[in-house]
């Protein structure tokens, strides 16, 4: 009896139901765990779909009576899916800081001109961004990091009820500057221990080269910056975990602040 009470209950919240399962959906497209490809798309949806009907009963009851046509509440749809897009790529830029990291790193011990093709990515990235990229998800769920994700989308249908009014000035422009600047800042971060490591292999070959110019230093050089590199970022690994978890409180904080600036 409860279940079939629990499901009349949906059927009455359907245009509810709808709306939250278009901004579920959106985030799950783009964010770093639920949107990689090599997760069959019926899991997406199904867990979508599962995820849409609990938020379904807790969310608030936001009144729809302004979008009383069709081409409203498809405005409506669209605008909710955008959010929720939105807010998978604020949630993305965990894995493009540590992609710009390995690109810089690469650059730097020899590796620039190496790629691989990660087919579940679907994009050509650097061997260090790769990586680092696994280390960090592997990181990511041991610290809970879904978990905190799936919290803030569920946080923001309270900072953000549906049928809200998007406010866009100023502060949203700055916003998303800060949050390009964030990720380069974050990136330098990660690269500064193995690019003053190869700072300090630079200067020392170039002394090297004015002491004994009968040594060819572009010959012993490379060899000598990639091992100086992979030394450095065995050593550096475990402060790599303590940025991971700054870059997921960093998340957690930038989506609660897009939804603030957007609600005005």
């Amino acid at each position: 009896m409860l279940m079939n009470v629990d499901f009349e209950v949906l059927l009455d919240l359907w245009d509810i139901f709808l709306l939250v399962f278009i901004r579920v959906t959106g985030l799950f497209v783009v964010s770093p765990l639920f949107g990689r490809r090599n997760i069959p798309a019926i899991y997406k949806v199904c867990f979508s779909f599962l995820f849409a009907i609990i938020l379904t009963y807790i969310v608030p009851i936001p009144n729809l009576r302004s979008y009383n046509t069709l081409l409203a509440f498809i405005l409506l749809a669209v605008k909710e899916f955008l959010i929720g897009l939105l807010l998978g790529y604020i949630s993305y830029f965990i894995t493009t800081a540590i992609y710009v990291a390995g690109q810089m790193i690469d650059m730097h011990i020899g590796f620039g001109m190496v790629n691989v093709f990660d087919p579940v990515a679907n994009i050509q990235i650097p061997i260090t961004a790769n990586v680092y990229y696994i280390i960090g998800m592997m990181m990511l769920l041991v610290i809970d990091g879904q978990h905190l994700i799936i919290y803030s989308l569920a946080d923001s249908f309270t900072l953000f009820p549906i049928g809200s009014k998007i406010v866009i000035d100023q502060s949203l422009v700055d916003f998303s500057v800060g949050m390009i600047t964030s990720v380069f800042v974050v990136s330098f971060k990660i690269a500064a221990p193995i690019t003053a490591a190869i700072l300090i292999a630079d200067i020392a070959l170039g002394v090297i080269a004015k002491a004994v110019p009968q040594m060819n230093v572009f010959v012993v050089g490379m060899p000598l910056k990639i091992l100086v590199g992979l030394i450095v970022i065995f050593l550096t690994l475990g402060a790599f975990r303590n940025i991971v978890h700054v870059l997921m409180g960093g998340m957690y904080r930038e989506m609660i602040k897009f939804l603030e600036i957007i609600r005005g």
